[in-house]
């Protein structure tokens, strides 16, 4: 679908679940990697599983909703590998919470993370893909930032922005040759929908047409191909991995 050999490959929040699916998949494909997370002991697993693939991998501690931890982050692992060639913004939180409940500061964290995260290392990678005239930005949003989810209000807003941003930056960085996408997941299996109940995941899986839930491998296969150059002329667009739960 699209080697990555000779890529460097840039992921937010790659310490666990999608964030590491996405790590390996780009690993197995040939990209050396960049990764960033603030749990440093996570954020190593997903090192020594991709260093074992064979590939080049340095970990960097950002916090990605600030813009000088962004900046001075980037420009270290920019001077070692020279280039990025490949930006995955998954980094991502939720606070749940009924609209009339929730605290500011819940809101703000969020959107601190999910959208302001996402804007601050576009900005600062899409500088260094300027000067490259090539590069690929994936974006990961959710089917939230599609429908809306009672209770979520923050995170819905979050990531319908990340999916406006994401259209709006294909637009300003398409004449440079840098291409913008977003993958939406819809519901996938993590570490928090094994702890939902038989009765929970049944109602779930009645929304969904294919009658099963994702994998962090199925939101990582999209990413990687939004990432290569099978995907050279897709600019600008959003995929639901969601088992066919959105349709519009």
């Amino acid at each position: 679908m699209g080697s990555l050999n000779g890529k460097i490959a840039l992921i937010t929040g790659a310490a666990r679940g999608i964030g590491q699916a996405i790590a390996l998949r780009l690993a197995g494909e040939g990209a050396d990697l960049v990764l960033c997370d603030l749990n440093q002991e996570w954020l190593e697993e997903t090192a020594t599983k991709a260093r074992a693939l064979g590939r080049r991998v340095e970990c960097a501690s950002v916090d990605v909703s600030n813009a000088d931890s962004v900046q001075k982050g980037v420009a270290a692992l920019t001077e070692q590998f020279g280039r990025i060639d490949v930006l995955v913004n998954n980094a991502g939180i939720t606070k749940d919470q009924f609209l009339l409940r929730m605290s500011e500061a819940d809101w703000d964290a969020v959107l601190d993370v999910n959208l302001k995260g996402t804007f601050l290392f576009t900005k600062v990678v899409a500088k260094q893909m300027l000067k490259q005239k090539a590069g690929a930005i994936v974006n990961i949003a959710s089917i939230i930032g599609l429908i809306g989810n009672a209770g979520q209000c923050n995170y819905a807003a979050s990531k319908a922005g990340v999916i406006a941003l994401t259209k709006s930056a294909a637009r300003e960085l398409a004449s440079r040759g840098i291409r913008v996408n977003a993958v939406a997941p819809g519901f996938i299996q993590t570490a928090m929908t094994d702890k939902l109940t038989a009765d929970v995941k049944e109602a779930m899986l009645r929304n969904i047409p294919l009658n099963t839930l994702g994998t962090p491998e199925n939101v990582a296969d999209a990413v990687h191909f939004l990432a290569s150059d099978a995907a050279s002329y897709i600019t600008g667009q959003v995929i639901t991995v969601d088992g066919g739960m959105v349709m519009s």
